[in-house]
């Protein structure tokens, strides 16, 4: 008993000596939150005003797992999340009881179905297409869909050794982002698209332009197909790739050519570049330096800046052309950047890709130069949609993210990412073992295109890229659907046949 006893007078006076502390506590905070002058809140309700704060942070996540309905979210919603999840895993992605879609929300595509599809032998098949027919060493992409550019330093050692691995076993391209090449993008052994941005990552000499003897060295690695200059990004078009200073470690600094432990800021543009004509010569002379195919990516602004270059090819000639033109939607990327530019500038990939490929086929440069559609497109349906506006290739950074396991917290520019994707905090990585997620990067790629297959076989053609605009129908305000075509005129009509 009077162990029983002890016990319970040691727990009386934990109990009362934590009272007590937390008291005290709450006194400091309240003497605290007071005598400060920064924050109204707290100030005039001391102590319960931090919980403002707290509920702010925090409701971001609660929304995403308890209130957001599966189509409510952005940047993604659930329900895209899911898809990719599950294609990733190799699980099945049939559904049942109905579509949650809205069918009727404004600018939902709806695929034709033909009458008489041809039978399930004869499913449509995805077909090689070459890139960069007048370069040294054309390339013949192997697939559809591809990996975006994200570079690494933006994302993780492990995230970019998955990607790698992943796109090898898939059959894809890997597209380094501007942060140059790094044995981690090669271990893998699949097909690279290496990015040069306006920084010069990788290939740069010691005024930031670029070094041809660098350039060499890095188009000397068979693995490196196709060379991209890249003018603009959906994140931030207009200004330079933003690396925060914590990210900047000593291997990413000797990667890049930069100081370690520096914010890494490239320019708004390539200083070497001032027009069109310009960036045509440029393209000729990294193309002749590697003899691989050069394209561009770039946002676009206007139509008329885009003719303005398509007529610059043509007085130059078709040699001069870029080999592809990647489009990059304005609705914000991987990359970190001011909000302005992610919300409000640039056009949508939905406005801006059959705008360009338009432009593209009046000036008869449809054979010549390949256009590579980004911006959102994660899922099937955004994959044959892009196909049937004009694109000969679709890529996606976010959509191979979420494979990666990315839960969308938004940490993206903090280095603490808690998947492991973005950061370069050891105690974040470990979370990624490329040796397990590649699997899921590969099987997100193959679904995607087995899918994309599926309603290329609906609409009765036997390639995706025969998917036309025709076979698209848009929803409009009222609840009624109109023809892809009517709204958005190819130009030629061989086009649409």
């Amino acid at each position: 008993m009077d162990f029983a006893a002890n016990v319970i007078e040691f727990m009386a006076l934990s109990f009362v000596f934590l009272l007590g502390a937390i008291a005290i506590g709450v006194a400091v905070l309240f003497v605290v939150d007071r005598l400060q002058t920064s924050d109204a809140i707290r100030r005039n309700y001391p102590v319960i005003g931090r919980f403002r704060h707290l509920f702010s942070e925090l409701g971001e996540f609660f929304r995403q797992y308890f209130f957001a309905m599966d189509r409510e979210e952005l940047p993604f919603n659930r329900a895209q999340r899911d898809w990719v999840g599950r294609a990733s895993s190799g699980e099945g992605n049939t559904v049942a009881f109905g579509s949650t879609r809205n069918a009727t929300v404004p600018g939902t595509p709806i695929f034709i179905n033909a009458p008489f599809p041809p039978l399930d032998d004869q499913s449509a098949k995805t077909e090689p297409l070459q890139i960069g027919s007048t370069a040294r060493v054309p390339y013949m992409a192997p697939s559809i869909f591809n990996i975006s550019g994200m570079s690494f330093g933006a994302i993780s050692k492990p995230a970019v050794q998955a990607l790698s691995r992943g796109a090898k076993d898939a059959g894809v391209w890997l597209n380094t982002g501007e942060g140059g090449l790094s044995p981690f993008h090669l271990e893998g052994g699949c097909d690279i698209v290496f990015q040069i941005g306006t920084a010069k990552y990788g290939v740069r000499n010691d005024q930031g332009g670029l070094n041809d003897d660098k350039l060499k060295q890095v188009a000397a690695h068979d693995a490196v197909k196709m060379f991209e200059l890249k003018l603009s990004q959906g994140a931030k078009p207009g200004k330079g790739g933003i690396l925060p200073a914590a990210k900047v470690t000593d291997e990413i600094a000797k990667i890049r050519g930069i100081p370690a432990g520096q914010a890494s800021h490239s320019p708004n543009r390539h200083p070497e570049m001032e027009n069109f004509g310009d960036l045509l010569d440029m393209i000729t002379h990294v193309r002749e330096v590697t003899g691989k195919p050069v394209g561009i990516k770039t946002v676009i602004g206007s139509e008329a800046v885009m003719r303005e270059l398509f007529e610059c090819i043509k007085a130059r000639g078709d040699d001069a052309a870029p080999d592809f033109i990647t489009i990059d939607g304005g609705e914000g990327g991987t990359g970190a950047a001011p909000m302005p530019l992610i919300d409000l500038v640039g056009m949508s990939v939905r406005e801006a890709l059959p705008m360009v490929a338009n432009l593209r086929d009046e000036h008869g440069l449809k054979d010549r130069i390949r256009l590579i559609s980004s911006g959102k497109l994660v899922n099937p349906g955004d994959v044959a949609w892009a196909l049937a506006a004009g694109a000969d290739f679709v890529t996606s950074a976010r959509g191979f993210m979420f494979a990666l396991g990315c839960i969308q917290a938004l940490k993206c520019n903090r280095n603490t990412c808690p998947t492991g994707i973005t950061t370069h905090d050891p105690r974040f990585q470990k979370g990624l073992v490329a040796e397990e997620k590649y699997q899921r990067v590969a099987a997100y790629a193959r679904e995607i295109t087995h899918e994309v297959e599926i309603i290329a076989h609906s609409v009765g053609v036997a390639e995706p890229r025969q998917i036309r605009r025709r076979h698209v129908r848009i929803m409009q305000d009222g609840g009624q659907s109109r023809p892809m075509n009517e709204l958005m005129p190819s130009y030629s009509p061989v086009a649409e046949s």
